[in-house]
């Protein structure tokens, strides 16, 4: 079993959903801010999420997301599988027989790993990754963290005209003939 960037992204985002939607849909552009992920990638986990019934999807103003169930009846097993693409067979690209042969010595050995894996994330509530946080004093409300602005230079002043000298073309066209000599 292999829990890639993406299965760690969606617990992530899923226990800051579960920390924050007491009152409101939570919209994924704060969940985006709050966690620096970017919101497209966020669109395409929670739609994973929302397929597998994790998650519901409010629209219009005011919209967002929301648990479809309770946090303690998800399990982290769950939110990986739903955005995971796991495959069955990790020896898919090697030959037959050589996987056969891999198989025979250490297969017994990764069916059990992977199964006390699984085992141990479906013992992983949601409900328990919030009480953790919430433990190390985390704000369920806390606004997102204001992104930092770039200084911007400030504006450079115009020069100043000299005495009789037009600042500009239109200027120049008009002022009379006899005073531009």
């Amino acid at each position: 079993m292999r829990i890639t960037t993406r299965g760690q992204l969606a617990v992530s985002a899923m226990t800051d959903l579960a920390l924050r939607q007491k009152m409101r849909p939570v919209a994924l552009s704060t969940i985006s801010a709050r966690q620096g992920t970017s919101l497209s990638y966020l669109e395409q986990l929670f739609s994973a999420l929302r397929r597998a019934g994790l998650v519901e999807s409010t629209r219009g103003p005011g919209g967002g997301y929301t648990l479809a169930r309770r946090a303690d009846d998800v399990s982290v097993a769950e939110i990986i599988l739903a955005v995971e693409n796991l495959k069955g067979d990790e020896l898919s690209g090697t030959e037959s027989t050589q996987a056969a042969q891999v198989k025979s010595m250490t297969g017994e050995l990764w069916t059990t790993f992977n199964t006390r894996v699984m085992d141990y994330l479906q013992s992983v509530s949601l409900q328990d990754l919030v009480a953790q946080q919430l433990a190390k004093g985390l704000p369920q409300d806390a606004p997102p963290a204001p992104a930092a602005k770039p200084r911007l230079a400030p504006k450079p002043r115009p020069l100043m005209a000299r005495a009789g000298v037009p600042n500009s073309v239109f200027a120049l066209g008009s002022i009379p003939l006899l005073q531009r000599r």
